[in-house]
């Protein structure tokens, strides 16, 4: 038996490998810098997993999240993997004591680029043969690094610093230029890249366009009450994620909950487990849920709000489907839905009257009395802080939020014309993404065609004949006429 085929049965149970996963490891056993983009709920996991059953040393995997990064190592243990950990603020001095004194042990670490760039850290890490170097979500290093997670931008350099060992950068949504931006920050050395289509050919893509917050609410509840589950509703905003939970509730769904970035880490990792063994069937979150989640079963993702961008769409309906059957993402659009992510893009860069103060009180007064004086969000002192550690004058830190600035714009705008179109929704997201279209679903997009009461519940009674137009066939399903 071909050595990887007898590792991949022994230690994951798996008879065969998915598309991409075995051209991925071998890469990664030669030594290469790897970059490779495989779609949502595909096995990207397994690419550095299974290599470390085949190397001397310890495998280091940077992951944006601690919810994804403890969802990981208890992935692991089910396994039989005991020599696991992740490093994060929440673990208890006498744990960090022991953890460190025996970190060469460990076949796996996980940790944020935050942590990694801690001092103490880097010095006990020196210690450690890193056979792997892992950048999990590695577009986060582009979408997220030059503002919300500027520490991301270090992740190259402290690579360097830990002897330079290959490193395997993995995605599910990179467009050229963010591939591009991966291979710089990383300093990824010639990497071999393995990059496979965007496309999840068995979920459904739906745009509907509502006049007002109410008629978009009463839409949401006859959509909940027929569709099958368990399935994610994502808001742009904390609050009517709030308040749409409890509505859903009090329509007599219940087994619905709320999860969002303002909750504490024990109750967010309490509603992931129980989402995860079916206790909800409805998460009504923000973009802080989902990475990470590994459930087979999602039926369907609505977005309440648009996302700010198409990749985060794009990574956000990958939820749903994983085990190949069909599911159905429905996009829920009121004119002027598009200023929450304006608002909250304005929200996570400091203007340039917060910009210049900061400099110049930086040295002169803490932290606390920064945030207060300066009227600063968590996210914007993390960005000023950091350029300003780095030394980097205050006209380059305006240039490098304005520049940031137009370029959110843009993916904004990109976003709204995407559901304003009338072409195929499907085609639209090759062509962001460079891809060619050869083939569309029979089960396409509301701009192609789609019988989308094959998305709702069976036991439920429902017309069999069909409207000409998806509008007309899904507004009869949702009022359960006849």
């Amino acid at each position: 038996m071909n050595k990887l085929l007898q590792v991949l049965e022994e230690k994951f149970g798996y008879t065969s490998f998915r598309p991409g996963q075995s051209e991925i490891i071998e890469a990664v056993l030669n030594q290469h810098d790897v970059l490779a983009m495989l779609p949502t709920g595909t096995g990207k996991s397994l690419c550095y997993q299974l290599p470390a059953y085949m190397v001397e040393g310890t495998v280091l995997v940077v992951s944006p999240l601690i919810s994804l990064m403890q969802d990981q190592v208890e992935q692991l243990r089910i396994l039989g993997e005991k020599k696991a950990v992740a490093i994060n603020s929440f673990l208890q001095n006498t744990e960090k004591y022991h953890m460190f004194q025996n970190l060469h042990d460990y076949r796996f670490i996980f940790i944020s680029p935050e942590m990694l760039s801690n001092e103490k850290v880097i010095k006990h890490l020196k210690n450690v043969n890193i056979s792997l170097f892992v950048i999990d979500e590695a577009h986060c290093i582009s979408q997220w690094g030059p503002d919300f997670r500027p520490d991301y931008l270090s992740v190259g350099k402290i690579r360097g610093i830990l002897g330079n060992p290959p490193a395997l950068a993995l995605t599910a949504t990179a467009t050229k230029d963010v591939r591009k931006d991966i291979i710089h920050f990383l300093k990824l050395d010639s990497p071999k890249e393995f990059i496979f289509s965007v496309d999840r050919p068995n979920i459904s893509m739906v745009v509907e366009k509502l006049d007002n917050s109410l008629e978009k609410r009463d839409r949401l509840r006859e959509f909940i009450a027929r569709i099958q589950k368990p399935g994610i509703i994502y808001f742009s905003s904390k609050r009517v994620a709030e308040e749409t939970a409890e509505f859903l509730k009090a329509e007599g769904f219940a087994k619905v909950s709320v999860y969002h970035g303002g909750m504490d880490q024990e109750q967010r990792i309490l509603i992931q487990q129980q989402f995860l063994y079916d206790q909800l069937q409805i998460i009504c979150a923000t973009s802080a849920f989902g990475m990470g989640v590994n459930k087979e079963n999602i039926r369907f993702v609505i977005h309440y709000h648009p996302p700010a961008q198409l990749e985060s769409y794009l990574q956000e309906i990958g939820r749903a489907g994983r085990d190949g059957k069909p599911s159905i993402a429905v996009l829920l659009y009121t004119r002027g839905d598009e200023q929450i992510p304006k608002r909250l893009i304005e929200s996570e860069l400091p203007d340039d009257n917060q910009i210049d103060r900061y400099f110049q009180l930086a040295n002169i007064k803490k932290q606390e009395e920064l945030i207060q004086e300066l009227q600063l969000s968590e996210t914007q002192l993390r960005f000023l802080a950091f350029y300003y550690n780095n030394k980097v004058s205050v006209a380059d830190v305006r240039n490098i939020c304005q520049e940031r600035m137009e370029y959110k714009q843009k993916k904004i705008v990109q976003m709204i014309s995407w559901i304003h179109s009338e072409y195929c929704r499907r085609e639209q997201i090759y062509s962001y993404f460079d891809e060619d279209c050869e083939t569309v679903p029979a089960q396409c997009c509301d701009i192609c065609s789609i019988e989308v009461d094959q998305y709702f519940d069976t036991n439920k009674q429902i017309s069999s004949e069909r409207e000409t137009t998806w509008q007309h066939n899904l507004r009869l399903l949702l009022l359960g006429s006849d």
